[in-house]
C-alpha cells in the first residue's frame, strides 16, 4: 500500500467533485465547493485532465456542454479559452489543480485524484505526479483507464492507485461489448495491481468481491445515502448527503 497504512483510506466520507450545491450557487469542482468540503472536514474527489497547451484542469466532463453551455472539447482549448466559461451558470471558473490543491493544503484532507482519459495519458499522468508531491495530505489516484491505473504501478508505485469500475451495462454502448465485459470485472488488475476498486454503488461482481477479501479495498461511488453505503465499502464517495465528519487533519475519527 505504497507510503500510507490501510487505516488512512478506510472508514473515509469523499465530497464527490467537492462538497457542490448548485441551488445554492456552488457547482461542482469549483473552488467554493472544494473549500466547503476541507471546512466541514470531508475527504474529497476530483477529476483533473489537460488543457490544449498542457495546464491540468479540474473537470469531469469531456465535453463542455452540460457544465459550461457551449460546445466542445476540454482537451481542445487552452486554458486562458477555459477561463473565459462560467461552471452552471455562476460566475466560478474551471480552476487549475494547483488553485484546488492550495485551497485543499490547509486542512490537508484525504484526497482522491481521478485522472480522465485522453490522448496524452502519459503527460497526464506525469504532471498529476508532480503537481501532487508538494500536497501534506493522504492522497490516491483512479481511473476508469486501466493503462493509466497501470502507468502508476510501473512509474509511481509509492501512489496508492484505484482501478474505476461499474456494472457492464453501465459503459451504455460507448465501449464494444468485450472490453465492457473486461472493465467491469476489473479482469485486468493482474496487469495495474489496484490497491482500491471503486465501484458503482449497486451489486458488485463476485470477482470483485473476492478481491476485497484478498485485500483490495473496496470504495462505493457515488452515494446518496453515504451511511448507508458503508456498510458495504471500505470508504465512501457521496453528494446530496451530510455524513458524519470521519477525520480529522493527521487522524481517522
Amino acid at each position: 500500500m505504497g507510503v500510507y497504512q490501510r487505516s488512512d483510506f478506510t472508514g473515509i466520507f469523499y465530497a464527490h467533485r467537492g462538497l457542490h450545491d448548485n441551488e445554492q450557487g456552488i457547482p461542482e469542482n469549483s473552488l467554493p465547493a472544494f473549500r466547503a468540503a476541507a471546512a466541514r472536514g470531508y475527504g474529497v474527489e476530483l477529476d483533473v485532465q489537460l488543457s490544449s497547451d498542457g495546464q491540468v484542469v479540474v473537470f469531469h466532463d469531456d465535453t463542455l456542454d452540460r457544465v459550461c453551455g457551449v460546445s466542445g472539447k476540454v482537451a481542445d482549448r487552452s486554458l486562458a479559452e477555459l477561463r473565459k466559461l462560467r461552471l452552471l451558470k455562476t460566475e466560478e471558473t474551471i480552476p487549475l489543480f494547483t488553485e484546488v490543491l492550495a485551497v485543499l493544503r490547509e486542512g490537508a484532507g484525504p484526497l482522491i485524484v481521478e485522472l480522465k482519459t485522453g490522448g496524452r495519458n502519459a503527460e497526464l499522468c506525469e504532471k498529476t505526479r508532480e503537481l501532487l508531491r508538494g500536497y501534506p495530505g493522504v492522497y490516491c489516484i483512479e481511473s476508469f483507464d486501466p493503462r493509466i491505473v497501470y502507468w502508476f504501478r510501473k512509474n509511481a508505485p509509492e501512489i496508492i492507485r484505484g482501478q474505476l469500475a461499474q456494472p457492464e451495462k453501465d459503459y451504455g454502448g460507448l465501449l464494444p461489448g468485450p472490453a465492457a465485459w473486461l472493465l467491469a470485472g476489473c479482469r485486468l488488475s493482474f496487469l495495474n495491481r489496484p490497491d482500491f476498486i471503486a465501484y458503482r454503488i449497486g451489486p458488485r461482481p463476485a470477482r470483485v468481491l473476492r478481491k476485497r477479501g484478498k485485500g483490495v479495498l473496496l470504495i462505493g461511488w457515488t452515494s446518496r445515502d453515504a451511511e448507508r453505503d458503508a456498510k458495504d465499502n471500505d470508504s465512501v464517495i457521496f453528494e446530496h448527503c451530510a455524513p458524519p465528519i470521519r477525520y480529522q487533519k493527521g487522524k481517522n475519527l
